[in-house]
């Protein structure tokens, strides 16, 4: 199955080397660089949803956190799964997803790409709770 997903991380090593991952896995893959970019993106009439974001938390600008509570205000994707993909551990943190309805929570430090790629697709391919 090939799947739409969306890379918002600021750190432009990062998000090429996770595009390429998923690219090179068949997935179609679009980056953003700000929380402003995804919501952007998202609010394009002409945009079909991605079937997961994986976001980071600290980003100069609009941080994680507020873009997906934006997109949760604003019910821009309902049928997207929302993924953290930060070095951002902290129980206060996993706790503040949870709260967002966040549907996956990885940490960089401790995933390789390989793993961040299967994460998703096991995500994005679970049963709706």
């Amino acid at each position: 199955m090939i799947y739409r997903i969306y890379l918002v991380d600021d750190d432009k090593f990062l998000l090429d080397l996770y595009a390429v991952k998923f690219k090179n896995s068949g997935h179609d893959v679009y980056s953003f660089a700000s929380g402003e970019e995804l919501l952007a993106a998202l609010h394009k009439a002409d945009t079909k949803d991605p079937d997961a974001i994986l976001v980071d938390l600290i980003m100069p600008g609009m941080g994680g956190f507020e873009a997906i509570e934006e997109i949760r205000k604003e019910n821009l994707i309902p049928h997207t799964k929302i993924i953290i993909l930060s070095n951002q551990g902290q129980d206060s943190d996993i706790e503040r997803a949870k709260q967002l309805a966040a549907d996956g929570y990885i940490v960089k430090a401790s995933a390789i790409p390989s793993e961040v790629l299967a994460e998703t697709v096991r995500t994005i391919e679970a049963a709706p709770e």
